[in-house]
């Protein structure tokens, strides 16, 4: 209640406040890191000298540490609001060892795409929305193929937080199910309701997209569709039919993506993580630098690591083409204690 209440006079001024302060009042791993500098060609070096299961490399080159963290749009919600904890009958022989969605579903286009955020704290709607595309695909067996709107659940989830500086996961589930989302593709696709506004940028190559800066103000919520778009605001929305939270266990994500399709998962990014490139992250260096929401698609072993699947929203230039792995079954950064999900309402 006193941490509630402070958050609240403040006003969540900004994502890195709200979740270092959080983080104070969370438990101390007992391994001690390394600080080496985020952005820096040391952290980058110890990394790929020391035993570990995972390389780095360069991204975000000429990008600033507060950029990144501006990225990292996670906020816990000063309310502490719960979705409700679903549940799944385990069958430990029913869950393989190694799951894919792309594979699993093949004929859902959204689970392979990966999305770019740009300069926005977005993440939280970028990877809800995009496992809710996924889910309809997966209920509908392929039938009802939508990209759901991350524009319209950024802009106008008033409950959802603070836009391109940051949001609540939960809300963002309850949001689809309370109000619906329209249609939207990627910035400049021209694909549904509302696309994304916010263009891509140059965040670790030296390409055609513009130089990154610095975040971008939220968009206006929009309650009609793009002009030449040939079905109208109301008409346009799909909704869930419910909202809910994940186990911490292992294998009730996994029987939950088996089952339904892709997650949504919250985890902390340290200094080390934006310099992933290869194999299997785990923490080795550096500080935190904020809260970071994925999509979580499945899970397997490389080299008798376990690890889960997961696709990021920093562009396919970044990581393993947008994608990574995180260790499994250690809560690594917090990635298996805060996922939520939920099924959609098909008409």
């Amino acid at each position: 209640m006193i941490l509630s209440s402070l958050l609240q006079r403040v006003g969540i001024r900004s994502t890195m406040f709200a979740w270092v302060v959080l983080s104070v009042f969370a438990a101390v791993s007992a391994k001690e890191f390394p600080i080496h500098q985020p952005l820096t060609q040391e952290i980058i070096d110890y990394v790929n000298s020391i035993e570990t299961t995972w390389k780095a490399g360069w991204n975000f080159e000429g990008a600033t540490v507060s950029y990144v963290k501006g990225l990292c749009g996670v906020i816990r919600d000063p309310n502490n609001h719960k979705l409700p904890l679903k549940l799944h009958e385990l069958n430990a022989q029913d869950i393989p060892d190694t799951f894919d969605s792309r594979t699993q579903w093949a004929n859902c286009p959204t689970i392979k795409e990966v999305r770019d955020q740009g300069s926005c704290g977005s993440c939280w709607a970028e990877a809800g929305a995009e496992a809710m595309s996924d889910r309809v695909c997966v209920a509908s067996n392929g039938k009802v193929q939508v990209h759901l709107s991350s524009e319209n659940l950024m802009a106008c989830c008033e409950t959802c937080g603070m836009g391109c500086h940051g949001g609540f996961p939960e809300a963002a589930w309850e949001f689809w199910k309370r109000d619906g989302l329209v249609t939207g593709g990627p910035y400049g696709s021209k694909q549904g309701c509302q696309p994304y506004e916010i263009a891509p940028c140059e965040h670790h190559i030296n390409g055609s997209r513009p130089a990154c800066g610095k975040i971008e103000p939220t968009p206006r919520c929009k309650k009609s569709c793009e002009s030449g778009y040939n079905v109208t605001y109301e008409k346009d929305k799909h909704f869930a039919k419910s909202a809910y939270s994940v186990s911490a266990k292992v294998q009730q994500i996994q029987m939950e993506i088996m089952t339904n399709g892709p997650v949504e998962a919250a985890f902390t990014v340290y200094a080390d993580f934006p310099h992933y490139k290869s194999g299997v992250y785990q923490h080795e260096s550096g500080a935190e630098l904020g809260g970071h929401a994925v999509k979580m698609i499945g899970w397997g072993t490389e080299s008798g690591t376990p690890y889960w699947l997961i696709a990021n929203s920093w562009n396919s230039d970044w990581g393993d083409m947008g994608f990574f792995k995180i260790l499994r079954g250690q809560d690594e950064c917090g990635i298996e204690r805060d996922i939520v999900a939920g099924e959609p309402k098909l008409d």
